[in-house]
């Protein structure tokens, strides 16, 4: 199979870059970790820490697709 000249450009590279992915696996396991703890107990407290993991977790997700978008 033969590839052609786009296959090879720069914006390709940057966006088939390894660590693009472990980033937004990391954000989507810190997202996975905020939802767990959301629904977990019933307290105002863990509810307000994980929201905020959730929220920590979403801008790293979003970063990584971000990223890849701006290739």
């Amino acid at each position: 199979m033969e590839q052609t000249p786009n296959q090879n450009t720069e914006s390709m590279k940057k966006a088939n870059d390894v660590s693009t992915y472990k980033l937004m696996t990391v954000g989507i396991l810190i997202g996975i970790l905020g939802v767990y703890l959301r629904f977990a107990y019933d307290s105002t407290t863990l509810s307000i820490v994980s929201w905020a993991i959730l929220l920590i977790g979403t801008v790293i997700a979003c970063k990584a697709v971000f990223k890849i978008l701006d290739a």
